[in-house]
């Protein structure tokens, strides 16, 4: 299930000696004048046990980043969401969110805010412009990759607390998350986020934000395209949160439906880091 291109770089990076196989926290490395992240990431296997029985097996792979070839991307973290439950999850992980962005923004990581469908808000930023004045790439061929169902069942668009009904409720990314207009970037658009990352020499995307069973993995700038494009991509596992009720297969409370989505991210899509690695690696830890 695993005959993927961040598996072959994984094996060619360790022939090479610049990656190890363990548990350990990210540390700060040393590469030229780049500073290096060393990046835990976790991801699942299927294999066969030693009694015949096909299980998932869990691994941890050590990988080093250059924090110049790195972006990290903040998907959808909106000022108000049309659902209360996903508003008082997104609140609590807010504080945890800027905490990183401002530790790999230091590091030299370029940060990206991509709150969809809000673009006229920063028309005027330097941050928009920065993407704006990189003309747009043609994107590679999107490479075969299997798309199996996911997990869970959200075709009631996910909300536990009704009766709150889909609507656009926001307007701009959530104010708590500090932009950085000397520095980031602001798009909601893969096609012009491709001609910057290829700029800037960006390789890695590590992603953050909201829903992970719908934005996180369909956006055009997000998980499943930037696999497809041949980015070597990682998600946040603690900075995310579903859509899913409770109410819907598989019939499982709220943590344990963002639980399986995350495995089936680590499983079929890209490995998985926490955000206490993500600080560890900029020194903050």
């Amino acid at each position: 299930m695993h005959g993927y291109g961040w598996r072959r770089r994984v094996a060619a990076i360790m022939v090479t000696g610049m990656l190890v196989v363990g548990t350990a926290g990210a540390v700060w490395a040393a590469a030229g004048d780049d500073r290096t992240l060393t990046l835990p990431l976790r991801s699942r296997r299927l294999v066969t046990n030693d009694q015949g029985y096909q299980v998932w097996k869990v691994e941890t792979v050590e990988r080093r980043v250059p924090a110049s070839e790195t972006a990290l991307v903040l998907c959808d973290v909106w000022n108000k969401h049309w659902c209360r439950g996903a508003n008082e999850r997104l609140a609590k992980m807010l504080p945890r969110m800027n905490e990183v962005v401002k530790a790999l923004r230091e590091a030299g990581v370029l940060v990206v805010h991509a709150p969809s469908d809000t673009m006229d808000f920063y028309k005027d930023s330097p941050a928009r412009k920065r993407v704006l004045d990189v003309p747009k790439a043609d994107p590679p061929q999107a490479a075969d990759h299997p798309d199996p169902p996911l997990p869970v069942d959200a075709s009631d668009q996910g909300c536990d607390t009704p009766p709150d009904k889909p609507h656009k409720a926001w307007s701009r990314q959530h104010p708590a998350i500090e932009v950085d207009p000397a520095r980031d970037a602001v798009s909601d658009n893969g096609r012009e986020l491709l001609g910057l990352y290829r700029q800037r020499g960006i390789r890695t995307i590590v992603i953050m934000g909201v829903h992970t069973n719908m934005c996180v993995l369909h956006r055009s700038f997000a998980i499943k395209q930037m696999v497809r494009w041949g980015f070597d991509v990682v998600l946040v596992r603690d900075l995310t949160d579903t859509m899913y009720n409770p109410g819907r297969s598989p019939y499982v409370p709220h943590e344990e439906g963002t639980r399986l989505v995350v495995e089936f991210i680590e499983a079929f899509w890209c490995p998985t880091v926490t955000s206490e690695a993500l600080l560890k690696a900029a020194g903050k830890g």
